[in-house]
């Protein structure tokens, strides 16, 4: 392999990099929470639907080096610049997103999410929390998680987290 060669390769390796980064930021976190089988496969027919374009069907042993390591590199760059720049941070990765507030729902904030009210509602109940009354808030963290905070039981009333 020529040094042209490896340097188109790892330019082709950087654009798809920076384009995937990009596309899953705007379909939203809720792609990169937790996967599930059908989104595990579409992450590995995504990786080998772009392997042709980052090589350029150049299948040798150092076209695989040239592009891993630039994957790396451009992923060490990346990483580098967000934690000097909180602004980049934030305008990249966003923050984190309200979903309830006092029982209710942020509809705005949900479908800006792209979650449903059944899957907000599962998340909940996967935290053991059976109504939307019990719950203080519910934010959409920026890893894809869902983090929430519930009222604490009063004496004389139900408890507000379920037991099971």
């Amino acid at each position: 392999m020529t040094l042209t060669n490896a340097g188109l390769i790892a330019l082709s390796t950087v654009t798809i990099y920076l384009f995937l980064f990009v596309a899953l930021r705007l379909f939203g976190r809720r792609q990169t929470a937790q996967l599930t089988v059908v989104d595990l496969v579409v992450v590995v027919t995504l990786g080998s639907a772009v392997e042709t374009s980052i090589i350029r069907a150049n299948l040798t042993l150092w076209a695989g080096i040239v592009a891993a390591v630039t994957l790396f590199a451009t992923n060490f760059v990346l990483t580098r610049l967000f934690r000097r720049f909180k602004r980049l941070r934030h305008l990249l990765g966003g923050g984190p997103v309200l979903l309830v507030h006092n029982g209710h729902i942020d509809e705005h904030h949900l479908a800006r999410a792209g979650f449903s009210h059944d899957d907000l509602l599962e998340a909940l109940r996967s935290r053991e929390y059976d109504s939307l009354e019990a719950v203080r808030y519910a934010v959409l963290e920026t890893d894809g998680t869902i983090s929430v905070v519930g009222y604490p039981p009063t004496p004389g009333r139900e408890a507000d987290r379920s037991t099971t």
